[in-house]
């Protein structure tokens, strides 16, 4: 039974990544799709490149920082199909490089779009599904939401407040009749660290770094994501190594650190300085 047939659903950040890639799985299901993304050529782009039998893609320009204008595409979306059925907080960033050399506009920047921007999120929708009785919220953390890895503090800083906010309203919305879950993924093959922010780092030494770390395809994230939403898991890790360093971590958290400092030393040789 395809549970996703016809329902609505909105994807920020699906201009690429594991956005792109979960706009594109909902609509090969049926769903109708809203992809949003600041982005907004790329966003149109990869909306008029999904193919579907039953489902439908329209892209929407969406800064996620901008609370008024989510509230706006969740309205709209409501009036039009008269529900919300999904809510993919997805979109997200990262400045690589130590705590020591990024400015407080890294920080800033980063808690706004990958914490922010999921408040903001659920604040539109949120009270949207808990009036219609049902919905599910999809709030996209990271294995370092879980596990914290120096040489990317703000990220692991909001990735860690999505996995705690999520949690809470899951317990919160359970009698309400919406579900929430936090999705924790470890290596996915995006472009992420290529397009991202660096701070006294050699981006092709990290991207080195990374390409030796077990990873999957935007794709094959996506359907491991829609089986646990399927399923309405309340954490959803995906990556064998991913769940490997998640169990690692909950046994062993000070054997994990070590290993972690022991692995970023490779990443410390990789500082520069202007």
């Amino acid at each position: 039974m395809n549970v996703f047939n016809e329902k609505v659903a909105i994807v920020t950040g699906a201009a690429s990544g594991i956005g792109q890639a979960l706009a594109e799985e909902l609509c090969r299901r049926g769903a109708h799709v809203v992809l949003t993304d600041w982005k907004e050529e790329q966003v149109c782009s990869v909306s008029g490149g999904i193919s579907s039998a039953c489902g439908s893609a329209a892209p929407v320009c969406l800064d996620v920082t901008d609370f008024d204008a989510f509230k706006k595409i969740v309205d709209d979306t409501v009036e039009k199909y008269g529900r919300l059925d999904y809510l993919f907080n997805n979109a997200g960033i990262a400045v690589g490089g130590e705590v020591r050399d990024v400015t407080i506009e890294d920080w800033r920047n980063v808690l706004n779009v990958n914490l922010n921007g999921v408040v903001h999120g659920v604040a539109a929708a949120y009270p949207v599904m808990v009036s219609q009785g049902f919905g599910h919220i999809i709030n996209t953390a990271s294995i370092e939401g879980l596990v914290a890895f120096p040489g990317t503090a703000s990220y692991v800083a909001s990735k860690h407040a999505v996995v705690g906010l999520s949690h809470s309203l899951r317990a919160e919305a359970k009698e309400l009749g919406v579900k929430i879950s936090v999705v924790c993924p470890g290596h996915i093959k995006t472009a992420i660290f290529r397009d991202s922010k660096m701070v006294n780092l050699d981006r092709e030494k990290v991207l080195d770094y990374l390409a030796r770390i077990p990873g999957i395809t935007p794709a094959e994230c996506a359907k491991e994501i829609l089986k646990g939403v399927e399923k309405n898991k309340a954490m959803i890790v995906v990556t064998a190594f991913a769940k490997i360093l998640h169990m690692l971590q909950r046994i062993s958290p000070a054997l994990t650190a070590r290993l972690i400092f022991h692995d970023y030393k490779k990443l410390r040789a990789a500082r520069r300085l202007n």
